[in-house]
């Protein structure tokens, strides 16, 4: 995980939300990315989108069985969607996204009498304070900022 803050940072110093995440698949990390929908002008290109897509390239599939992701923050629907489809094996992430975050929402879902053909283990809480200081200090300059332009 504090590699995955390592990768947050990136993305903060870019100006983007600082997530970072990566994906370790036979104690190996296969995948990094930090959010960057902003510089690539890509609405998909969140932290752990960039780091399944590079762990795929670099295991030559792009399914991921028994993978672990590591998320600074919980991640959103389409990311935990990709987790999914990816065949992971194990989520760990670091901050709630009360807001944006899926991985409850699964458990809804499933409820509602979805059926999806594969599941993975999800944990949180993981170095969240770190997680969760980084984000409320992004946050806090881009306001600060905004206030110094009015």
């Amino acid at each position: 995980m504090r590699m995955a803050l390592d990768l947050a940072s990136l993305a903060a110093g870019a100006g983007e939300v600082p997530v970072g995440a990566l994906v370790v698949l036979e104690d190996e990390v296969a995948g990094r990315g930090w959010n960057s929908p902003i510089s690539r002008t890509d609405p998909t290109a969140h932290a752990e989108i960039l780091a399944l897509r590079e762990a795929a390239a670099n295991a030559g599939n792009y399914r991921l069985t028994g993978a672990v992701v590591y998320s600074t923050v919980e991640p959103c629907l389409m990311c935990v969607g990709a987790m999914l489809h990816a065949r992971i094996g194990r989520l760990v992430y670091g901050a709630a996204d009360p807001k944006v975050g899926a991985t409850g929402k699964l458990e809804g879902f499933r409820e509602s009498g979805a059926v999806f053909n594969h599941g993975f283990r999800i944990d949180g809480g993981l170095l969240a304070d770190e997680s969760s200081a980084m984000l409320r200090e992004f946050f806090e300059r881009r306001r600060a900022a905004v206030r110094d332009v009015e």
